[in-house]
């Protein structure tokens, strides 16, 4: 197989620097919250150092023959309140944790959302979604696994360190090399840990972008007969996924063992070391049994720092991948949305369009799609763009919707700069029926009401009667409520084409941008469509792509393009007379009768 997609950002992973201030970022305000589920735990952990000292003086008790009472009480009130303020301590982190989560899921989404169309087509959605999913559930092992048991593991350990100290030095010291080696392992594989998480969470972004570009096109894959050369690629990079994440366990697994290891050995030598001492009468058997109780105390903030370092590492691989998609491209924020302004009222003046000497270029190394492209539009009436497979048409409609910037000259909408009209009230006078008409997953009902969403029902059943889709909605078993499936999968592509007219219309633009918007219409529908476009230009400007010549015939001007520039303008009669590319056309397209 070939080289499996990574997302964006495929170069040299942020420094541990750039990580702890991204992350500090999304903990930061939930701080105290985090403060006092770390403070709870460290309760947990102050009632647990002092248990062995009670055993100690319980032990001494036995020995002096005093009574036992007392301390067995206290002992049963410390265990108790251990596992309260540790229930306490964890919930408290758990849910600040999901908040977290929320809170950043709800931010990429946001940020997602606005991407420039460019941004957009340098990505894959698939591995867009796994950063807004996938990622976002590692971030929140980060902070209740990784953040507050940090600071907190560190704290008890050193008071257990400290009391240690009390308690017998020699043995102290005894301990310590164990912690030492720990220390000294973990400095060598955590890295590592690092490097296979991010490899895994890349595959796995690979594999949804794989999922998601069959899924886009499942009727073609299975008219290919491609299933089983698209489940090799969705295979490849989920076998990528399990390598990286085998490698992460492996090294994961010898961090845990390791340090059980370490305390175990510690253990058996505070043992032998502490046995040599009591038998030298030293010290005595509730101070090595308190000793002793410490060391196996040390197992939980040791396993807990060790654990928080390793869920760090797979935070920070998590929040880089946020922080990437986050700095892509992205359009300014538009409060409450690109809603027109005129529902329920008539629609506004017809606007003017006017491109001068526009240059544009998907890509800096690509051929450009204009090349000094020059035009202008009054307001009101129909002007269609006819020309060769990409001569630039479409992206004449990208432009004015500012999906794309012009790489240099300007577009006029209504006489303003389309850079200096904000985005909102920009698109909200414009109606927009694209190549494919794209319908959404949901009923029939959100897809109409979707660029119009306060739109009266009066105006509803006017667009249904328009564009003919009252008499499909009768004959549907939910009417408008009826589900449309995915990509408006249950409905066929010219119930298509008329629900996105429908959409475009119910928007009461003043601009209707129509991308050969009628391509899979019957006659019938095509005609009564036809007419409903040309009473809609009496009131507004629509621009049209098409090639028919029912929709060229009855434009009141033709703007013929080619290899990103315009070659003519003019009406049907005068562009058959002076134009021999649209003649030609016009021939080959059965826009006139051939001679």
């Amino acid at each position: 197989m070939g080289m499996v997609y990574t997302g964006p950002g495929r170069g040299r992973p942020a420094s541990n620097r750039a990580s702890v201030r991204v992350m500090y970022g999304y903990i930061r305000p939930h701080r105290l919250a985090l403060l006092a589920g770390g403070l709870l735990s460290l309760a947990t952990g102050a009632t647990s150092l002092v248990l062995p000292l009670v055993v100690r003086a319980l032990i001494d008790d036995l020995s002096r023959h005093r009574g036992l009472s007392g301390v067995i009480v206290l002992v049963c009130l410390l265990m108790l309140a251990d596992a309260g303020l540790g229930a306490a301590g964890n919930y408290v982190l758990l849910r600040t944790a999901e908040t977290i989560v929320l809170t950043a899921r709800q931010r990429l989404v946001d940020r997602l959302l606005r991407l420039t169309i460019g941004a957009l087509d340098r990505s894959e959605p698939g591995d867009l979604m796994a950063r807004a999913t996938v990622d976002t559930t590692l971030l929140r092992g980060a902070v209740s696994n990784a953040v507050v048991p940090a600071v907190v593991g560190s704290l008890t350990m050193l008071g257990a360190l400290v009391l240690m100290g009390l308690v017998d030095v020699l043995l102290l010291g005894v301990t310590l090399g164990a912690i030492g080696a720990i220390v000294v392992m973990e400095s060598v594989v955590v890295p590592k840990i690092g490097r296979a998480t991010r490899e895994t969470q890349q595959s796995v972004g690979a594999m949804n972008a794989a999922l998601e570009r069959t899924f886009g096109a499942f009727r073609t894959v299975k008219a290919c007969g491609a299933e089983s050369r698209e489940g090799a690629r969705v295979h490849a990079a989920a076998g990528q996924a399990w390598r990286a994440s085998l490698r992460a366990d492996l090294w994961q697994a010898l961090v845990g063992n390791t340090t059980e290891l370490a305390i175990q050995f510690a253990f058996l030598a505070v043992v032998a070391t502490g046995g040599a001492q009591v038998a030298a009468g030293t010290i005595s058997i509730g101070t090595l049994v308190a000793f002793l109780l410490y060391v196996l105390f040390l197992m939980g903030p040791v396993s807990q720092l060790t654990n928080a370092v390793s869920q760090y590492q797979v935070g920070a691989a998590a929040v880089t991948r946020i922080e990437e998609a986050g700095q892509l491209p992205a359009e300014p924020a538009q409060p409450g949305g690109a809603q027109p302004a005129s529902i329920g009222t008539a629609a506004g003046h017809p606007v003017s369009v006017q491109f001068e000497d526009v240059r544009f270029s998907y890509r800096t190394e690509g051929p450009g799609a204009h090349h000094g492209v020059s035009f202008a539009v009054p307001p009101g009436g129909m002007t269609a763009f006819v020309g060769p497979s990409g001569a630039g048409k479409t992206t004449v409609f990208s432009l004015i919707e500012r999906f794309y910037e012009p790489d240099s000259g300007r577009v006029f909408v209504d006489g303003t700069d389309t850079r200096d009209w904000p985005l909102g009230p920009l698109r909200a006078v414009i109606g927009y029926v694209e190549q494919d008409a794209p319908v959404l997953s949901g009923t029939l009902r959100e897809n109409l009401l979707f660029g119009a969403p306060e739109a009266s029902g009066d105006e509803l059943a006017d667009v249904l009667r328009i564009t003919r889709l009252a008499d499909l909605t009768e004959q549907l078993p939910d009417g408008l409520e009826t589900y449309v499936g995915h990509r408006g999968s249950r409905l066929s592509g010219g119930e298509r084409q008329r629900v996105a007219i429908a959409r475009a219309l119910l928007r009461r633009p003043r601009l209707l941008l129509l991308d050969e918007a009628t391509s899979q219409l019957d006659a019938i529908n095509e005609a009564a469509l036809r007419e409903t476009v040309a009473d809609v230009a009496r009131l507004i400007t629509v621009l049209v792509v098409a090639h028919r010549l029912s929709t060229v015939t009855m434009a009141d001007r033709i703007i013929v393009m080619d290899a990103g520039r315009v070659q003519a303008t003019g009406t049907h009669a005068e562009l058959i007379a002076a134009s021999p590319l649209y003649a030609e056309l016009a021939a080959t397209q059965f826009l006139v009768p051939r001679a």
